[in-house]
């Protein structure tokens, strides 16, 4: 049985939680980095950065996700 990820529901995710989405694609380590990361951005940069953060996770999550899917 393949293993695909749906690509949008991935983005959806780590812009909801970042790091989710790199849960879903089953990158553990990556989506732990993105938890820890995002917060400490919105905090330390009174949200700014924290914004950045969200969509590069979401965007990361959406291109790891089609990536996987065009391997299998």
């Amino acid at each position: 049985m393949t293993n695909i990820s749906h690509a949008g529901l991935a983005a959806v995710l780590s812009l909801i939680i970042p790091g989710v989405g790199q849960f879903y694609n089953g990158t553990f380590w990556r989506g732990i980095f993105w938890l820890i990361i995002t917060p400490g951005l919105w905090i330390g940069s009174g949200g700014t950065l924290g914004w950045i953060c969200h969509i590069i996770s979401a965007v990361t999550a959406y291109r790891y996700a089609q990536k996987k899917n065009q391997a299998i």
